[in-house]
């Protein structure tokens, strides 16, 4: 509960909106990147959450530096519906302002990043990088 009321809380101070509009992420000084790292679930497939959670995304959170605005980690609770499979255990999220400081950092500490997976799981991740283009709030009562 305390690190989705700070997540709010980043979220609110990163992206507030005085005038309650649609923010345009992709406009000149507002670019945002995200980071998705999706575990897909299958046969075998094993995923520590609490290690995810407490360890391994910190440590991924402190090679990217003031680069990342914040990051998220969701746990797979369900399919497309409540009798489905869930599709991945587990989706972390880095956003970020620069895609090249990003792959930098990285990349100075990939073998710290792949040898910390056996730690968690022993699922190869699936790595998607989007540009955010738009981030609306929903104001209905």
């Amino acid at each position: 509960m305390k690190i989705k009321l700070l997540l709010l809380i980043a979220l609110i101070g990163l992206f507030g909106c005085k005038t309650g509009q649609l923010i345009h992420a992709s406009s000149p000084g507002n670019e945002l990147f995200k980071v998705a790292i999706l575990y897909p679930n299958g046969e075998g497939k094993t995923f520590d959450m609490g290690y995810y959670e407490q360890t391994h995304m910190p440590m991924v959170a402190a090679f990217l530096g003031k680069n990342l605005q914040f990051y998220e980690i969701d746990k797979g609770i369900a399919g497309r519906t409540p009798t489905d499979k869930v599709p991945y255990l587990a989706i972390g999220y880095f956003y970020v302002k620069d895609v090249a400081d990003y792959n930098k950092a990285i990349a100075q500490n990939r073998e710290a990043v792949i040898n910390d997976f056996k730690n968690y799981t022993n699922i190869q991740p699936v790595i998607q990088i989007s540009e955010v283009r738009y981030i609306g709030f929903n104001h209905a009562k």
